[in-house]
């Protein structure tokens, strides 16, 4: 890792955040929550009930002044906020109708329409877009915030690295709050740099002043405890943060998670069965199936990737198909050249770290390791310290007969997390023992 990174997030972060009043002076401060414990009231609002009131008022001002191309821009951005906290991509057609005639009303020179549009594209998965769109924002705009976070957005899940560690100093810079301490916790996380992307994830708590976004930093610290597998953490920061949210479906997420690593699979099952009857999201199904496997209830599990498999086959057909999930299912529970062609066009459309790994793993399950290996090693380049990331390499390897390599990086990833998949986390030990025999 580079020193000029390092300084980049530490140095000038923190100096800022001292200045503005937001944090102590020492980087391993304890953060509170903001404005003391949680209240009742905060317990048992509704996350969006604060934004569909913005919504609401927005509409109300256009019907008195429906020539305003602001109003009509910053109503499409606050539907698609809508649409993250809620789940409901009904939300996104409305964004679209808010959008598009902000631009009917001002057809050049509309940036706040143009970060509408790119963070409506970011939500939908079409990061090229996105990433044409924030820097047409920036031209007009060059010190906008959220034009910055659009085009963080973009760069991030193209696979622009450089470029995205860029812009979040930037938007630092112009905005230290809760969008910016985020983004720049994500970028620190995929560099291998875990505490210090705890340290953001704690400086947008404090700044957070919604029960959304304390929600949404709790559940990252969350994920951040048990990604390094400390179980402990994690729940206690997956149920401060349900104190926030309590209907919170990431969170409970969470908390299923750790009862599965804490060796309850029938008990995280159950949990799974609420959280898919709630929210019936395909990556959330996949791991319900796997726990099933895990807790080796076969025909349960099947019957549900059979399920997972027919919904994807529907919504391709429509057109919306989610092709990291789907190239997961396909890779481990069906077929893996069908996984390869979900993971190859979603890598046409993004290089993430992340689509980098789901390629190389269903290259391997397809048994092209050697072309699997060259994937693997792009989504290992930055550094992201992620278990599942270590184990996938570490299976290739041992397929591709290279022992030492394979032990070293299946090692690392029992280390970083030995409870990183109910499923996995079994068979990486089982595979390392077998190269030990070996």
């Amino acid at each position: 890792m580079s020193d000029n990174l390092f300084r980049t997030f530490r140095t000038p972060l923190l100096a800022l955040l001292v200045l503005a009043g937001l944090i102590g002076a020492a980087v391993g401060v304890t953060v509170a929550w903001p404005g003391g414990s949680p209240t009742v009231e905060t317990v048992a609002a509704d996350p969006s009930a604060p934004l569909r009131a913005e919504i609401a008022r927005a509409r109300q001002q256009l019907d008195r002044v429906p020539g305003n191309t602001t109003g009509w821009a910053t109503l499409g951005a606050a539907y698609v906020e809508l649409a993250r906290i809620t789940a409901d991509p009904e939300h996104y057609g409305a964004a679209q109708r808010a959008l598009d005639r902000s631009i009917e009303l001002k057809p050049r020179d509309n940036a706040d329409a143009l970060i509408g549009f790119g963070a409506l594209a970011n939500a939908l998965h079409d990061f090229t877009a996105a990433r044409d769109y924030g820097a047409q924002a920036l031209a007009l705009r060059p010190n906008s915030a959220d034009a910055h976070g659009v085009l963080i957005d973009a760069l991030t899940q193209l696979g622009e690295a450089d470029a995205a560690t860029a812009a979040v100093q930037r938007m630092l810079e112009l905005r230290p709050g809760v969008p910016s301490f985020t983004r720049a916790a994500y970028d620190l996380e995929l560099h291998g740099r875990t505490d210090d992307a705890a340290a953001a994830l704690r400086m947008a708590l404090t700044a957070a002043t919604t029960a959304d976004q304390i929600a949404f930093c709790r559940y990252h610290l969350g994920e951040l405890a048990f990604d390094t597998g400390n179980l402990d953490q994690a729940e206690s920061e997956y149920r401060a943060g349900l104190l926030a949210s309590q209907d919170n479906v990431a969170l409970r997420r969470g908390m299923a998670k750790v009862t599965a690593a804490r060796g309850d699979l029938d008990g995280a099952v159950e949990q799974y069965e609420a959280l898919t009857a709630a929210a019936p999201l395909p990556e959330y199904l996949i791991e319900m199936g796997e726990l099933l496997e895990a807790a080796r209830r076969p025909e349960e599990a099947a019957a549900a990737f059979r399920e997972i498999s027919e919904r994807f086959h529907r919504l391709e057909e429509q057109g919306v198909t989610e092709y990291i999930d789907a190239a997961h299912l396909a890779a481990e529970h069906g077929d893996p050249t069908e996984a390869v062609r979900f993971a190859e066009l979603e890598f046409g459309r993004r290089q993430s770290v992340i689509t980098s790994d789901v390629l190389a793993w269903s290259l391997h399950k397809a048994g092209r390791d050697a072309e699997a290996l060259g994937y693997a090693d792009r989504a290992a380049a930055l550094g992201w310290r992620s278990a599942s990331l270590a184990y996938h390499r570490g299976m290739i390897l041992a397929a591709l007969g290279r022992a030492d390599q394979a032990a070293a990086a299946l090692t690392t990833a029992l280390e970083i997390n030995p409870h990183f998949s109910p499923l996995h986390a079994p068979r990486a030990r089982q595979a390392l023992a077998a190269l030990a025999g070996r």
